[in-house]
């Protein structure tokens, strides 16, 4: 894109338009990055996860998970998710909640 030509005030012409001031406007700040939660977001989440539970896709890949099909739980989640990344993470995340399930 060609660097904008200062505006003459005339209504005609290849510069043609109203004089204006440009507009600083500050950079906004990205937060998709940030992996890390604060502790109260965190508590909130796990007790929202306690009350309400697993929704049934998420019940369907642990019961996979339990019966050593990885792959077909990451398809599901694919499907479920719309992309392999958050497939994965999803099922990381019920293969612990699997783990801690285990361990108590």
């Amino acid at each position: 894109m060609a660097a904008p030509v200062a505006k003459s005030g005339i209504v005609y012409g290849p510069n043609a338009g109203h004089i204006t001031a440009r507009r600083e406007i500050p950079r906004r700040h990205t937060h998709a990055k940030s992996n890390n939660q604060s502790t109260h977001n965190k508590f909130v989440r796990d007790l929202v996860r306690e009350v309400a539970g697993y929704a049934p896709y998420e019940r369907r890949i642990m019961e996979l998970l339990k019966n050593s099909r990885d792959k077909r739980a990451r398809k599901l989640g694919k499907k479920r998710l719309g992309t392999l990344r958050r497939a994965k993470r999803k099922v990381d995340e019920l293969s612990a909640a699997i783990a801690a399930a285990r361990r108590h």
